[in-house]
C-alpha cells in the first residue's frame, strides 16, 4: 500500500495546482520531488499539494480538519510564514505577528499528532531576499527593512516548534543566501519571495536531504 506524503504551505507551495485535480502538483519544488521520489521509487508514493497562495499560519490553521486530518497523511511538510509577515504591509494591515505565529503554529501541530500520532511531519524554513516584492518603495520606504528582520523572526519561531517537537527542520534561508554569490536574487527569487525553477529546485534538493534522513536508507 503505498504512503501518502502531503504538502502544505503558502503560494511557494502551491505554485499554480489545479485545485479541481486532485492529482496536480503545481509547477514548483512539488512537483520536481513527486517526479524524483516517484521515478526512484515507483508506486510506493502518493503526492497531494494542499499549499494555498496567499495563506498565512492561520489559515493552515483553519483548514487543519479537511486539508490535514481527513486526508491522513504518512508524511507532511509545511513551509509558511512569509504572508504573515507580507500581509502587514499596505493598507489591510492584516499580518501574524511572531508571538501569535508561534502560538497558532504550536496548537496545529498538537492538533495534528492528537489525530494522527504515526505521521512524519517535517518543518521547513521561510526565507525571503531583495527583490521587487520586498524592495522599498516611495509609499513604503521601510519595506525591505521590515521583510529582512520580521521573516527570520518567523523562521526562529519554525526552527523552535521543529525542535520543540523533535521533528527534522528543512532550512533554507543559507541556501539561498549561499546561492547568490553565484547568481542573483532574482535569479532564485523572482521578486524575494516566489522562486524561480531554479530556486524550486534548491527547495527540492535540501527536503529530499531531510527526507533521506527521516526514511533512514533513502538515496538520491
Amino acid at each position: 500500500m503505498s504512503k501518502l506524503i502531503l504538502f502544505q504551505g503558502d503560494s511557494i507551495t502551491d505554485c499554480g495546482r489545479n485545485r479541481d485535480d486532485i492529482t496536480s502538483t503545481g509547477i514548483g519544488y512539488v512537483h520536481m520531488i513527486k517526479g524524483q521520489v516517484g521515478c526512484e521509487y515507483p508506486g510506493e508514493y502518493e503526492f497531494i499539494n494542499k499549499g494555498i497562495s496567499g495563506n498565512r499560519i492561520v489559515d493552515v490553521y483553519a483548514r487543519i480538519k479537511m486539508d490535514i486530518i481527513n486526508l491522513k497523511p504518512d508524511y507532511m511538510s509545511l513551509l509558511i510564514g512569509v504572508n504573515d509577515v507580507w500581509h502587514e504591509m499596505g493598507g489591510n494591515r492584516n499580518g501574524v505577528s511572531a508571538e501569535k505565529f508561534e502560538k497558532i503554529y504550536d496548537m496545529l501541530l498538537t492538533e495534528i499528532f492528537e489525530a494522527l500520532p504515526n505521521i512524519k511531519i517535517m518543518i521547513m524554513e521561510p526565507f525571503v531576499l531583495e527583490g521587487s516584492a520586498t524592495t522599498a518603495t516611495e509609499a513604503e520606504p521601510e519595506r525591505w527593512e521590515y521583510f529582512r528582520t520580521e521573516v527570520p523572526k518567523r523562521a526562529t519561531v519554525a526552527k523552535r516548534i521543529a525542535e520543540k517537537y523533535n521533528l527534522p527542520f528543512v532550512a533554507l534561508q543559507d541556501i539561498f543566501n549561499d546561492a547568490c554569490k553565484q547568481a542573483p536574487a532574482s535569479y532564485w527569487l523572482r521578486d524575494g519571495v516566489h522562486p524561480t525553477p531554479m530556486g524550486h529546485w534548491l527547495i527540492k534538493n535540501e527536503w529530499i536531504k531531510v527526507f533521506q534522513i527521516i526514511m533512514g536508507g533513502y538515496t538520491v
